[in-house]
């Protein structure tokens, strides 16, 4: 369903992207990728998307600093996409996301990200930046940017046994925003959406699929 296109960013980058469209897709909407890539696990969030009627566009992120790379969930997997992700300045990242965004305009375009991606979610809901929803899956850098105001709603996904994302945190975000919409899932696990990993829950998936799609759904109406 899905297939590799080329963005190019505010600053003359170029970029790849996997965009995904189905046989209906009046829903615009940017996939934002783990510390994984833009691997195959996030091809399929994609292409999943698009069959629930989204136009989805998930931009490779990691180009900046190495084209194409795509990690697998293994410990090794992990260090090179932290170590990968500490070499790109938020502000680069932001300009790939705002070039995927632009790729999808004029309609109203939604966000949803995962790990990496649902920090970099939260991020772009509080700036100008033409997104008029966002979906944060376990994102572990929101409660440390938890002082930014979103300008579009909000909803969140976190899992009550991650440790990265501890339960002070999540009160944090709560006691800044208690207008957002928070979900914990309390048998649930860092990356619980990922059914290539260890921490795949696929009951706590299933719930916060539903709540994302009908969330992203009803706040981009056309």
């Amino acid at each position: 369903m899905g297939r590799m296109v080329t963005l190019e960013a505010a600053d003359g980058h170029r970029l790849n992207a996997w965009e995904s469209e189905g046989h209906a897709h009046p829903y615009a909407l940017v996939v934002v990728q783990e510390i994984f890539g833009v691997n195959p696990h996030i091809r399929a969030v994609c292409d999943t998307l698009a069959q629930s009627g989204f136009h989805v566009i998930a931009p490779a992120l990691f180009d900046r600093v190495e084209p194409g790379l795509e990690l697998d969930y293994t410990a090794e997997g992990v260090k090179k996409g932290l170590d990968v992700r500490a070499r790109i300045p938020l502000e680069k990242t932001l300009l790939d996301l705002e070039a995927a965004i632009h790729a999808l305009a004029p309609r109203k375009v939604g966000m949803i990200g995962y790990c990496w991606g649902g920090t970099l979610a939260w991020q772009v809901a509080c700036r100008d930046m033409g997104v008029s929803a966002a979906s944060c899956w376990y994102g572990a850098g929101i409660a440390a940017a938890s002082a930014l105001e979103p300008r579009c709603p909000v909803q969140m996904h976190f899992g009550g046994l991650d440790v990265t994302i501890p339960p002070a945190d999540i009160a944090t975000i709560r006691a800044a925003h208690p207008e957002i919409e928070l979900y914990v899932y309390d048998d649930a696990d860092h990356g619980f959406g990922c059914a290539d990993r260890a921490t795949f829950n696929a009951q706590a998936y299933a719930l916060a699929q539903e709540r994302s799609l009908a969330f992203l759904k009803s706040s981009l109406n056309p």
